[in-house]
């Protein structure tokens, strides 16, 4: 189970950076600029977000972002 402290399993350190930058409501342009990568990267770690949770849509994707961040 996600919390603030921890990551979903199997997910890599920098793909719950960029998880987290997308739950705070940034773009992944934004999150690209911010950690000093491309977007078409953060695209990439997005898709293998979605694969590893089986997230077809940004509705959901959000959803698991939210778990991570603290109310």
């Amino acid at each position: 189970m996600a919390t603030a402290d921890r990551a979903p399993a199997g997910l890599s350190p920098r793909e719950e950076q960029v998880l987290r930058f997308i739950a705070s409501g940034m773009t992944h342009g934004q999150v690209a600029r911010r950690i000093g990568i491309s977007q078409h990267t953060v695209d990439t770690y997005v898709k293998r977000v979605r694969s590893k949770f089986g997230i077809g849509n940004k509705a959901e994707l959000t959803r698991v972002a939210l778990g991570l961040q603290p109310l």
